[in-house]
């Protein structure tokens, strides 16, 4: 995952939330058409195939048996799926940036280490001359 350089690799930044609010919108979209999908299925499915839809399943007409019995499932698996992704999504982004921030903590002892030798090293080089 590439964030922006300039300490945007934190997971308070603006950018890291940003790309975590977006990817968890396009899960809840998925999520919603999923629903909508079933909700306005059904009377599509009455509309269109009425005979299938007046079959006997259990007691009930097929139609009040997927209301009745299937639907409440289907939603909760919906809701199921839509958790485990959310945290799933949230724990990567937090991976991710502690992930960079430790590699940025590396690039910068670096940084921090060579700048000492350096003067040092001039320090060295005054006191010869």
């Amino acid at each position: 995952m590439q964030y922006p350089k300039g300490g945007e690799k934190d997971t308070h930044s603006d950018a890291f939330l940003r790309r975590l609010m977006r990817r968890q919108l396009r899960l809840s979209i998925a999520c919603a058409v999923t629903f909508l999908i079933a909700l306005l299925g059904l009377p599509l499915l009455n509309y269109f195939f009425p005979e299938a839809m007046a079959t006997r399943v259990f007691g009930f007409t097929l139609t009040w048996f997927i209301l009745g019995v299937l639907f409440f499932p289907f939603v909760w698996i919906i809701s199921w799926i839509f958790i485990r992704r959310s945290i799933a999504l949230e724990e990567e982004e937090a991976a991710a940036a502690s992930e960079a921030t430790v590699e940025s903590g590396k690039v910068r002892k670096g940084e921090q280490r060579q700048g000492a030798e350096g003067k040092r090293g001039s320090g060295e080089k005054e006191q010869a001359v």
